[in-house]
């Protein structure tokens, strides 16, 4: 059996998400021809400028335009215009991948990011390839563009996410509620001694994880400043060389910070709480961690819905104010009852 599995790197989610389902089968011998691809290495220049740098630009300082875009194209009005549009964009821009797509012809697409999808299902319809399409929606939300005709199967979330589907007219024969995938070392929690011990961390003090993703946005350093003579902080910066610098020069008691790690859930299981942007693959592997989230620097749209959806399941706290995290974290430090509570949640 050929399985492709395909992603686009538009942020660090989709392509995880992907890896950890072909690491999956390959070690459980699902298929003797199994390849990962990342869609937007056979797309044209401009449509890799669009879905990595452009759409880093759009999250981190254009916010406006990203959430007014996300909007219009959620209105149902709207939809078909919208998905037409991008639809021919991304067919003239996305020649590479389709040539692939033909060429291999595999005898399932596993998908993780809604581009490659609609790419798929649209050579699909025209009898170009006769694969199965499973999309994997990674986020607890839904957007209309990851619906496309001639998916044969949606893999989702949670059953909030399946009722999305459902109300979009998708047969519940079609969805899967299997969750979004993650890396099979999110699944079991380290030695929290031996690992603060490696770190050159306190095992016993009560600790704080600040992680929001491949760009390191958010009001890192605000945050750090101000817990870090009530906790111990670790800051994982990721992408943002500028603040990862300056923690590093301000030499604040009791901060580890840090650039990109592979190993985040050794620094997950070190951690009572986690402060983190709610996007998709990173609240599965808090799940699977079982750890305390608080939301900050959410992206409109699909993160914010993530965010809603937790709150609803009584998992997560979203603040109001920056100040109010430093009485979120003391009230979690000070009361080990109402930490328990949260994972409680999380496990629900």
């Amino acid at each position: 059996m050929k399985i492709l599995i395909v992603y686009a790197s538009a942020g660090s989610g989709h392509r995880k998400a992907a890896e950890a389902i072909y690491n999956y089968f390959k070690k459980s011998s699902c298929g003797d021809d199994i390849l990962l691809v990342d869609a937007l290495t056979e797309s044209c220049a401009i449509n890799r400028f669009l879905y990595t740098t452009g759409y880093r630009i759009l999250v981190t300082y254009l916010v406006f335009f990203w959430r007014w875009g996300f909007w219009l194209t959620k209105i149902k009005s709207l939809r078909f215009f919208a998905k037409a549009i991008t639809g021919v964009w991304n067919q003239f821009n996305s020649r590479g991948f389709l040539s692939l797509l033909i060429r291999e012809n595999p005898d399932v697409v596993v998908s993780t990011h809604f581009l490659p999808s609609g790419l798929t299902a649209s050579l699909k319809l025209k009898n170009k390839i006769n694969s199965k399409l499973y999309t994997v929606i990674t986020d607890f939300g839904l957007h209309p563009f990851w619906l496309s005709e001639g998916t044969d199967y949606y893999v989702v979330a949670c059953r909030y996410t399946k009722d999305l589907l459902l109300r979009e007219g998708i047969a519940g024969e079609k969805i899967r509620e299997f969750g979004i995938p993650v890396d099979e070392k999110f699944l079991r929690r380290g030695n929290r001694r031996a690992l603060a011990c490696s770190m050159g961390l306190d095992a016993d003090k009560f600790t704080v994880l600040l992680m929001t993703g491949s760009f390191g946005i958010g009001p890192l350093e605000k945050i750090a400043r101000m817990l870090h003579r009530d906790a111990q902080i670790i800051v994982i910066c990721a992408g943002n060389k500028k603040l990862y610098h300056k923690l590093n020069r301000m030499y604040l008691s009791g901060v580890l910070a840090l650039s990109f790690v592979d190993n985040p859930q050794d620094f997950m299981s070190v951690s009572d709480v986690i402060i983190t942007k709610p996007g998709g693959l990173t609240l599965s592997e808090i799940v699977a961690m079982e750890l305390a989230p608080v939301f900050v620097s959410a992206i409109p749209g699909q993160e914010v819905y993530n965010q809603e959806i937790f709150r609803q399941y009584g998992a997560g706290i979203i603040p109001d104010s920056i100040r109010q995290i430093k009485d979120i974290i003391l009230d979690f430090k000070n009361n080990p009852d109402k930490l328990e509570e949260q994972r409680e949640a999380v496990r629900r």
